[in-house]
């Protein structure tokens, strides 16, 4: 097994290396990069400005209009080109590419991810400032998904077939078609002040007067904020570990031992659940690392922006917005390292839970 995580460790070096290749070199192409995006910010105010918190002194802000030189940028035209060099020296846009990209690696194997932007504050604790809003998503959306998932799986496996499984098979299968995001528009409408009633916060995950509240009020403000996020993602959440957890008992309830175990006399309760759960539950209990990043993912995009939560998700929203490139850099990389670990922790717990499988005998 260790040469096999080895293989594995080794393996994420190139991986890693590709994806932030890639992303590096698209955002090359990309308009209106941090330069173009702090002058844009001068022409609008139109005068004397200096870059916003985080940015440091950008040289002034001299808007020269008599200069009208001729420049790379869109809206620089008139601008002092000693001001944009600044600029471009103060995002380090004043070196070729390649030299910038070897420079983030370097930076990044060594978790050194530099400061925001437009933000005075580090990379890395702007990350770990955001980071409790999406965990806490996260891990509740994986919860809540897994009891409801494998009761209902295991119900539908057992009555296969049935009326039943037929009406809770369209029912999972409409819930996954339909987007999260639009749910909780949905939710919002009906229940958050919208058109209809107003039974939950629109925003936000705890209350303004939060930090005054008793403990038990805590808790009930803090589902009180999460009801409706955690609506909208659950919905959808549930339809594949569902689906999984029916089809793997199916399978298991046909098997020779199965068949014996019933000749013995042993009761369906025992048989299900004392000899199928184990080989049943073995996909799904491996899945669970996977599920969790899936729906931390997930939850962090969209969720988080419909209902103002200040996590990850909005961070990078507002970050590609406004081309924050190293708090965008650094969360690419983040993720992507923690996927490429959640997915060899997933092999991990597939060896934990049947020893029989054997990763080294095969070929990666």
């Amino acid at each position: 097994m260790g040469a096999y995580i080895l293989r594995r460790i080794l393996l994420m070096i190139p991986t890693l290396f590709g994806i932030m290749a890639i992303s590096f070199a698209v955002i090359q192409f990309a308009p209106g990069g941090p330069v173009e995006q702090v002058i844009a910010r001068l022409t609008n105010q139109g005068g004397n400005d200096r870059l916003g918190s985080g940015g440091g002194d950008a040289g002034g802000g001299n808007l020269d209009v008599a200069g009208d030189v001729g420049s790379k940028y869109r809206g620089a035209q008139g601008l002092d080109p000693e001001f944009i060099k600044k600029l471009e020296k103060q995002f380090g846009f004043d070196k070729p590419p390649l030299e910038r990209f070897g420079m983030m690696l370097w930076n990044y194997i060594r978790f050194d991810f530099g400061d925001s932007y437009f933000r005075d504050i580090s990379v890395l604790n702007l990350i770990l400032e955001k980071m409790p809003v999406s965990i806490s998503i996260g891990l509740w959306i994986t919860l809540l998904s897994y009891l409801i998932s494998i009761p209902l799986g295991i119900r539908k496996a057992v009555k296969d077939g049935s009326t039943f499984d037929v009406w809770t098979s369209g029912v999972v299968i409409v819930g996954y078609a339909i987007p999260g995001f639009l749910f909780g528009i949905l939710l919002m409408v009906l229940f958050a002040g919208g058109s209809f009633w107003d039974w939950f916060p629109l925003r936000g995950i705890v209350s303004d007067n939060w930090d005054q509240l008793s403990w038990p009020a805590k808790i009930a403000d803090y589902f009180w904020h999460m009801t409706l996020p955690l609506t909208a993602l659950v919905l959808s959440a549930f339809a594949t570990t569902t689906l999984l957890t029916k089809n793997s008992f199916l399978e298991e309830i046909r098997k020779q031992y199965v068949v014996t175990a019933r000749a013995k006399g042993l009761s369906e309760h025992k048989v299900l659940y004392g000899h199928i759960f184990r080989n049943a539950m073995l996909i799904v209990i491996a899945g669970f690392p996977g599920a969790f990043i899936s729906a931390f993912f997930t939850g962090s995009l969209l969720i988080e922006n419909i209902f103002s939560l200040d996590g990850l998700g909005l961070l990078g929203f507002k970050s590609v917005i406004d081309r924050d490139y190293p708090v965008v850099f650094a969360t690419l990389y983040i993720f992507s390292l923690l996927g490429l670990f959640v997915g060899l922790l997933s092999d991990l717990i597939y060896t934990w839970v049947d020893p029989r499988i054997d990763f080294e005998r095969r070929d990666i």
